[in-house]
C-alpha cells in the first residue's frame, strides 16, 4: 500500500476525487497517479464522499507503550543489585556486569523472559553500568577438521565458590573441532587418578580420540630439571612417561604438549566463561559444598553445550558435534578392550614394574604380596585400579598373562599418589 501522505497533499488528492465524481477523469488514471489498487481507492473515495471538508490522508502512528510487569521490574533490579555487590566484594573474582547471565537467571529462576536490551536499559538508568575496557579482537580459528582429532584437556585451580573459603580444581576436556565440553568436574584435590578418570569417562561416552593436547604439568609430562632432585640429570625431558601418559599410549591416543600458556587459549576461554557464571551462581546460592557447586557446574555446562552459540564456530557446540558424527567427520574410535587385556581396569589404571624375589613375592611400600603362578626373578606388572575411596584392585601381570587379582585397602598404600 502506497504511503500517500509522503507523496501527495490533502488538496491534491481532494482535487482528483472531485474530478472523478464529476466524471472528468476515470478511476484507472487516478489509481495509476496515486499508485494504489482498486480496493484502496474505494476506501478513500468512500471516506471523501462522507465528509469532503475533513477528509485527509495524513495520520498519526500510535505505538502502544510496553510496560514491564512490576514483578519483572523488581527482579531485574534485584539481580543488578546482586551483581553490584559481587563487583564491590574484593574477595570475589568478578569485576564487571554480566547482563546475559541476568537474562538467563530471570528465565531459569523466575521463569521471566526479558530482552537483553531491556536489562541493559534498566542498568543504565539505575547506575548499574561500568564502561568496558577495549578488548583485543578475537581472531582465532578452528584448526582441526574432525571431531575427536584434538581434545583440549586442562585443569584450573580457582575460588569457584567464595563462601566455601577454599579453592577447588576444575578438570575439563574439550573437543577442539566442535568446542563441545566432553568432561567437567570439580575436585578438592588434583591427582593423576583424577585425570585418568577424566580420560576414561570420555572414552566410555564418546570413544577414543586421535590425540590429547595438554600443558607440561608434571602429571602429564616429565621435564628435565623440574621433576628430578639430582643436580646431574641422567634422564632427559620425556625419557620417563608419567602414569597418565602411559594410559593414553596404551589406548593408542597421541599426546601433544602446549609450549606456552598462550597456546592453551582455546580451553582458557571456556574456563573464563565458566568461571564468570559459576562464581556468580555460587555466590547467589551461598554454596559452601563442592557437591552443590558441581550441580551448578553441570547446569552451566549444559547451557554451554546445548544452548550457547560459540563465538568462533558460530554454532551451538552440540549441533556441530552431532553433525560431525552423523556425517562421519570424526576420528573417535569405539572403545574396546584390546588383547591380551581382560578388562578396562587393565587400561585405566596406575602401573608399576616389580621383580619377584626367590619366594615369588613382590612388595609395594613394604607390603609383601605372594603372586600365584609366578617364579623367582619374574618381571611382574602391577596394575592398580581404585574401586572407591576405601579399597583398590591390584591386578598382577606377567607378560601377556593375568596371574592374580587382589583387593587391598587404600590406607595400606601410604606413599602411593593416586
Amino acid at each position: 500500500m502506497a504511503q500517500l501522505h509522503k507523496k501527495f497533499t490533502d488538496s491534491q488528492v481532494k482535487d482528483l476525487f472531485s474530478r472523478y465524481l464529476k466524471s472528468e477523469i476515470k478511476r484507472v488514471y487516478i489509481q495509476e497517479v496515486l499508485g494504489i489498487q482498486r480496493r484502496r481507492f474505494c476506501q478513500l473515495i468512500k471516506r471523501y464522499q462522507q465528509d469532503p471538508a475533513t477528509f485527509t490522508i495524513q495520520y498519526a502512528r500510535h505505538s502502544p507503550t510496553r510496560c514491564l510487569a512490576p514483578a519483572i521490574e523488581r527482579n531485574i533490579l534485584k539481580e543488578l543489585t546482586a551483581e553490584k555487590r559481587l563487583i564491590q566484594n574484593k574477595d570475589v573474582p568478578v569485576r564487571s556486569y554480566n547482563y546475559t547471565y541476568i537474562k538467563d537467571r530471570l528465565a531459569d529462576a523466575h521463569h521471566q523472559k526479558v530482552a537483553l536490551s531491556t536489562i541493559i536499559d534498566r542498568a543504565r538508568k539505575h547506575g548499574f553500568y561500568l564502561k568496558k575496557s577495549p578488548q583485543k579482537i578475537h581472531d582465532r580459528e578452528v584448526s582441526t577438521h574432525y571431531a575427536g582429532e584434538l581434545i583440549q584437556h586442562d585443569s584450573s585451580f580457582h575460588l569457584w565458590a567464595p563462601a566455601a573459603q577454599e579453592r577447588w580444581h576444575l578438570i575439563t576436556s574439550l573437543d577442539d573441532y566442535s568446542r563441545f565440553i566432553l568432561y567437567a568436574r570439580l575436585l578438592k584435590k588434583e591427582s593423576t587418578w583424577a585425570h585418568i578418570q577424566a580420560f576414561q569417562a570420555v572414552a566410555f561416552a564418546h570413544g577414543l580420540p586421535f590425540s590429547y593436547y595438554v600443558d607440561s604439568h608434571s602429571i602429564f609430562r616429565f621435564v628435565r630439571g623440574r621433576d628430578s632432585i639430582w643436580r646431574e640429570h641422567a634422564l632427559q625431558t620425556d625419557d620417563v612417561d608419567p602414569q597418565w601418559k602411559q594410559v593414553l599410549e596404551t589406548c593408542g591416543v597421541k599426546v601433544t604438549y602446549a609450549l606456552s600458556p598462550q597456546a592453551k587459549g582455546k580451553i582458557e576461554r571456556p574456563y573464563r566463561w565458566i568461571q564468570d557464571r559459576l562464581v556468580r551462581s555460587c555466590v547467589r546460592d551461598n554454596v559452601t559444598d563442592i557437591r552443590n557447586a558441581q550441580t551448578l557446574l553441570a547446569h552451566e555446562i549444559h547451557r554451554y553445550n546445548y544452548r550457547q552459540v560459540h563465538s568462533t564456530t558460530l554454532e551451538i557446540p552440540d549441533v556441530r558435534f552431532q553433525r560431525a558424527l552423523r556425517e562421519k567427520q570424526s576420528l573417535f574410535r569405539p572403545f574396546k578392550v584390546p588383547p591380551p587385556f581382560k578388562s578396562a581396569k587393565d587400561l585405566f589404571c596406575l602401573t608399576w614394574e616389580r621383580v619377584a624375589d626367590p619366594y615369588c613375592k613382590i612388595s609395594i611400600n613394604s607390603i609383601p604380596f605372594r603372586v600365584n603362578g609366578s617364579y623367582p626373578d619374574d618381571k611382574i606388572t602391577l596394575r592398580l585400579y581404585p574401586l572407591n575411596a576405601a579399597v583398590s584392585e591390584l591386578r598382577f601381570w606377567r607378560k601377556d598373562h593375568l596371574l592374580d587379582v587382589r583387593i587391598i585397602k587404600n590406607v595400606d598404600l601410604k606413599g602411593v599418589h593416586f
